[in-house]
């Protein structure tokens, strides 16, 4: 290879590091693991002491922060990085022999899967901390699943189930989603996503993006029964946060009468969940089958005025929310936005109405699934909906940075150790932002941190 003069006055490799190294420090100060690690001391006692919790649980962490998808690959960094061994705890000069073995490493990391609770605790801290600094959190909010593949093979019978084989997960399962949707040609599609592993269900703040609360779960458990447990759960644990929460928004997997009437009334949150599509050829219902009047209304919460002259469907004027009674306000197209109607005179006469024109009240209760405090058919609905996507970002983090695109986790223990062990970084980070001034990189677990002038 010809030889080149080096022209650099940085090595960038270096740089890079150092990078690395700040975003590492950013997350262990703003940690609150002070009483998780002292419960980790105290399990251990006076035995022997070659690796001190403190410095390995700081790698650790390190470890989720630098990317490396598993345990021995971080442990040679630690053996290569003077730098990262100190500011983990370790001493810089020892070498190889400073930082656990392999074997040490994996009885630390069982002992903290002993103590799933105390990193749960972590969690919880950190959600009332940023709770502190974001006086809005938690206002909107957004629920939804996501598959994670196990790392094991599934377990083919009964009789391999018994075998002790670290090669399968025993614990997991099959599950499947399906997307639907259409082309812009009005083709329709359909994807099938089927993945052996498990399943993490989250709620999270749609405008910070920042994970409130979360549950692991076999990949076949099926996602609507969740919904009501993980609010109650932000009850109890986070009640500030849950004060505030004023909407939720979620797919139509989530679409049930349950959820959609204890949101509301029970929570008083406003649900912002899609519908499935039930009416196999039904396009349209009648609203008030006992009333001579002819209202109808769709599944897509869209209510609909019938001509009494001509019989034309047209939709109706959403005229607000009326709290108190718990009803939907709706009013005459014709007299709200000028439509020509040859009927409208014969039914303003039948219902004695002047130029403000016909109005009805559709109550909550005629149709929990369909009827919901923020109409199906406003564009409030649909920008609140939309605020959803803010999950599905946090899933990419999740995958992406957080390394559960490719990782070797089997067993649901593992999984739910390694995913709160994720979701604490992701906050402290946030949090470490927060405190140095830099609230506008919160979200991101890789940007380098800015350094004061």
């Amino acid at each position: 290879m010809a030889k080149i003069a080096q022209r650099h006055l940085f090595d960038w490799r270096q740089v890079e590091a150092a990078g690395d190294l700040d975003r590492l420090r950013l997350v262990l100060s703003a940690m609150p693991d002070e009483e998780f690690v002292s419960l980790l001391e105290r399990r251990r006692g006076h035995g022997r002491d070659d690796y001190p919790i403190r410095p390995t649980w700081n790698a650790l962490l390190s470890g989720i922060v630098l990317q490396h998808k598993s345990a021995a690959s971080l442990l040679r960094e630690m053996w290569r990085n003077a730098e990262l061994r100190e500011l983990c705890g370790f001493d810089p000069a020892g070498g190889a022999a400073a930082i656990p073995s392999a074997d040490a490493f994996g009885r630390f990391l069982e002992l903290v899967m002993d103590h799933r609770d105390g990193l749960l605790g972590i969690f919880d801290r950190l959600v009332d901390e940023l709770a502190q600094v974001l006086p809005d959190l938690g206002r909107k909010l957004a629920v939804d699943s996501k598959g994670i593949r196990s790392h094991g093979r599934p377990v083919r019978d009964v009789e391999k189930q018994k075998e002790d084989d670290r090669r399968r997960d025993t614990d997991a399962d099959w599950g499947t989603k399906t997307y639907r949707g259409t082309h812009k040609d009005g083709t329709a599609w359909e994807k099938v996503f089927r993945w052996f592993g498990y399943k993490i269900h989250m709620v999270v703040d749609t405008v910070y993006e920042m994970p409130l609360g979360f549950r692991v779960t076999k990949a076949s458990k099926n996602d609507c029964p969740e919904l009501l447990p993980l609010i109650e759960t932000l009850r109890e644990k986070h009640p500030a946060v849950y004060d505030r929460s004023d909407e939720l928004a979620a797919d139509k997997a989530y679409d049930s009468i349950e959820n959609l009437r204890d949101l509301h009334e029970d929570h008083h949150i406003k649900p912002v969940i899609d519908t499935r599509q039930l009416w196999q050829g039904e396009p349209t219902r009648t609203l008030f089958p006992n009333r001579a009047d002819s209202f109808a209304y769709n599944e897509k919460g869209q209510v609909l005025c019938v001509c009494p002259a001509t019989g034309e469907m047209r939709p109706m004027f959403f005229a607000g929310f009326e709290s108190d009674r718990g009803t939907l306000k709706y009013r005459c197209p014709a007299a709200a936005w000028g439509v020509d109607c040859r009927g409208r005179k014969d039914c303003e006469r039948r219902a004695s109405v002047g130029a403000f024109g016909r109005v009805i009240r559709v109550p909550l209760d005629f149709d929990r699934r369909i009827f919901t405090p923020i109409a199906r058919s406003t564009p409030k609905w649909e920008r609140a909906y939309d605020r959803r996507t803010a999950v599905e970002r946090v899933n990419s983090r999740i995958d992406q940075v957080l390394g559960f695109e490719e990782h070797f986790i089997r067993g649901l223990a593992k999984m739910e150790t390694r995913l709160t062990l994720a979701l604490i970084v992701m906050l402290a980070m946030a949090l470490g932002r927060i405190r140095a001034d830099q609230q506008d990189l919160m979200r991101s677990l890789t940007a380098p941190v800015r350094r004061a002038a």
